[in-house]
């Protein structure tokens, strides 16, 4: 990795304390352990200021983020990032009828194309999470 958190801004160290907590410590491993010198910049920036300075203000809970997080990736049709949120969501106490509720609202206000890929990857997103839990719901 070639950012060491040692080197880092106290702000750097809790984003990537909260990027940990919400989106487990093995997809945020899985980033830093692929950064280059053209990526570094990229992850300082995300860990630091979307994680450190946004997600880490009190104004809004992790839950309530998380939704928001949601429909707006959503809106933006961008299944990856979708992909990582639902986990985010999960992790922060989101239910799945909530999820499903926001999807829906995004058919009607954005675009069904949107909802359509995003309920694809939030129903992948559950299935994984059961095999590796071993329920089924």
């Amino acid at each position: 990795m070639a950012i060491n958190p040692q080197n880092e801004s106290d702000k750097f160290n809790e984003g990537l304390e909260i990027r940990r907590e919400v989106l487990g410590s093995a997809h945020v491993d899985r980033s830093l352990a692929s950064v280059d010198a053209f990526t570094e910049p990229v992850q300082r920036l995300v860990t630091e200021y979307c994680w450190g300075e946004i997600w880490g203000r009190p104004g809004l809970p992790r839950e309530t983020r998380s939704i928001v997080n949601l429909a707006m990736l959503s809106a933006l049709n961008r299944p990856h990032e979708v992909r990582l949120h639902v986990r985010g969501a999960v992790n922060n106490g989101v239910s799945r009828e909530t999820i499903q509720e926001i999807i829906l609202q995004v058919a009607i206000y954005c675009g069904v194309p949107a909802a359509l890929d995003s309920m694809k990857v939030c129903a992948e997103v559950f299935k994984e999470i059961d095999a590796e839990t071993g329920s089924a719901t």
